[in-house]
């Protein structure tokens, strides 16, 4: 159901391009952007997981510097069939976790030393499966095809934006529609392409953690590792998190709340422990 969801949300997005496109930019203005786009982002999607592991300092250890670590990740990589990922620390005291790599052959798994610290065996090991689940579902291809529509459509948002500054205007040809139409798209299009975004993002999530708990066969496992991951981060908040970057960890290292929940890229914590204990009892 949630791999529907996101098919159904990503094929509006596109349709959003698409008539967005034709409102702001005409056929010209959103192949220029889309382009753009696709080029940004194809670059992220290649060397994305040398950037983040950079910019937190993630430290690949090996099987002697980490040896339970390691072993985790092996017994959950072979149940799940997956290539051995890389295993990195991340020298912070923040709770957290998340996943990289293009596909499964090039998968990271990289764990806060506050995660190890605060966390159960059995509470890890549900982090771990939740991160080997998105490596496994490709959830970094999905993004980067996301991101590059939503890109597409907010930098139309802005060509628009400047050409009614500089007084640019269009013709009533075909390269262009209603003025009207257009400064209306040019508000609504790119919040609405914010929200399917992270409304693709959370259901990412929801997908990860079901199958997660499955790969450790105890959803209770991740559903209370999830309660401490959210008391922790709240308690010793991550220094200086890239919003960019936000929607790869397990728990949200932004802080927030109000309408800010709306703009989120995690569904609330209660609302997947919920599910999880709501799965355990149906096993």
């Amino acid at each position: 159901m949630n791999t529907v969801k996101t098919l159904g949300l990503m094929v509006f997005l596109t349709l959003l391009l698409i008539f967005a496109g034709g409102a702001l930019g005409g056929r010209t203005g959103m192949i220029y952007a889309f382009l753009f786009a696709t080029v940004m982002n194809f670059v992220s999607y290649w060397f994305s997981d040398k950037i983040v592991l950079a910019m937190y300092k993630a430290q690949p250890v090996t099987e002697a510097q980490a040896p339970e670590l390691h072993s985790m990740v092996r017994r959950l990589t072979q149940k799940a069939g997956l290539p051995m990922p890389k295993v990195s620390i991340i020298p912070s005291e923040t709770p957290n976790a998340f996943a990289t790599g293009r596909n499964p052959e090039h998968g990271v798994v990289a764990v806060t030393e506050g995660i190890m610290r605060i966390l159960s065996r059995e509470e890890l090991e549900g982090v771990l499966a939740h991160e080997l689940a998105h490596i496994k579902h490709r959830d970094i291809l999905t993004g980067t095809i996301v991101a590059t529509i939503a890109g597409a459509i907010s930098m139309l948002a802005q060509m628009a934006h400047w050409a009614m500054l500089f007084g640019g205007g269009r013709r009533d040809d075909d390269e262009g529609g209603s003025p009207i139409v257009a400064l209306v798209m040019m508000i609504v299009a790119p919040i609405a392409a914010i929200l399917v975004q992270m409304a693709i993002s959370r259901t990412r999530e929801y997908e990860a953690d079901a199958s997660g708990a499955r790969l450790a066969g105890n959803p209770y496992g991740l559903a209370n590792a999830l309660l401490k991951l959210e008391k922790g981060s709240q308690l010793i908040p991550m220094q200086d998190p890239n919003p960019a970057t936000a929607h790869m960890f397990i728990v949200n290292p932004l802080s927030g709340g109000g309408l800010m929940t709306l703009f989120s890229t995690h569904p609330p914590i209660a609302e997947r422990v919920k599910r999880l204990k709501e799965m355990a009892r149906g096993a």
